[in-house]
């Protein structure tokens, strides 16, 4: 076979030429664009790696913002209550007061009334003899035409309702 006979000539020939180019290639690829490519991986891994950890600092910084809005707003309402609770017992105590003035005008008022009814009461009832003597004194004129004084008629008049 003339192929392999050949071989022998062309063998160094190619080796060298293969050598050159594997050369070329590897300061071409290896020393001039692999470190660039490197660095450009490494600046990304970098980024990624800062970013990271800029995302986990704002994380903390949202986490402690927040559980101190939380301590705020918990505060924030306890002393919302107890302002509503000092309004409600301010409220209580004045409703108090003014139900206790209307309670005493209400029972002046009613001891007012009541003495009013007693005398009403006790004028009737004085009334009410007084017209019973005159009606009996009337009557025992009329019935016996025996003469009866004012003073025995009012005291028949008391007996009567009295007893």
């Amino acid at each position: 076979m003339p192929q392999i006979s050949q071989l022998a000539e062309t063998f160094a020939s190619q080796l060298f030429w293969l050598l050159l180019t594997f050369g070329i290639v590897f300061f071409f690829i290896g020393r001039g664009m692999a470190p660039k490519v490197m660095s450009t991986i490494d600046a990304r891994d970098k980024s990624v790696a800062d970013d990271i950890a800029a995302a986990e600092a704002a994380r903390v910084a949202a986490d402690a913002a927040e559980e101190d809005w939380r301590a705020r707003e918990t505060a924030a309402r306890a002393a919302a209550q107890e302002q509503v609770a000092k309004a409600r017992a301010k409220a209580a105590a004045a409703s108090e007061k003014t139900l206790a003035k209307a309670d005493a005008k209400a029972a002046e008022k009613l001891a007012a009334a009541e003495a009013r009814i007693a005398e009403a009461s006790i004028a009737a009832a004085a009334e009410i003899e007084s017209v019973a003597a005159d009606a009996a004194k009337d009557i025992v004129a009329r019935v016996s035409g025996a003469k009866v004084t004012e003073a025995e008629a009012l005291k028949a008049v008391k007996v009567a309702l009295d007893g």
